[in-house]
């Protein structure tokens, strides 16, 4: 990494079912919009954990619990001139309800149907990172 890019922390979720489903927002916003994960920025000195517990909960109504931290996906922005570090987690126990934000609808969809929506950059490497870590996953 570049000594002079600055580092921006977030994270993502997966968030999924016993059916093969999984939960994706369909982002809205210009600077990051198709489908991607439930998540956001992590807050100075807030702890990683409880930051993807707020953004699945600001993003989808739903509260996450029995967390499983999978991987990191970063982003280089030479625009910018920084890192954006994405803390990959994910999950299948969740209650509550549903609800959309003002992100982007939010919904579940088989993992074999997510190609019938438009992508957010990156997100099959996402995706694919999320799915191929060993894990008690069965879609």
């Amino acid at each position: 990494m570049k000594k002079d890019y600055r580092k921006v922390y977030t994270n993502m979720c997966m968030v999924y079912n016993e059916n093969g489903e999984i939960l994706v927002e369909l982002r809205l916003k210009g600077d990051w919009p198709g489908l991607t994960f439930p998540g956001g920025h992590i807050e100075d000195g807030e702890d990683p954990l409880n930051a993807v517990k707020r953004e699945v909960k600001e993003e989808t109504g739903l509260t996450i619990s029995d967390v499983e931290f999978v991987d990191e996906f970063v982003w280089c922005n030479d625009e910018k001139k920084e890192y954006d570090i994405a803390l990959l987690y994910r999950t299948k126990n969740y209650h509550g309800k549903l609800e959309s934000s003002p992100e982007g609808p939010v919904f579940f969809v088989k993992v074999s149907e997510v190609n019938q929506h438009p992508f957010s950059t990156d997100f099959d490497k996402v995706l694919e990172l999320m799915l191929s870590k060993p894990s008690k996953l069965h879609f």
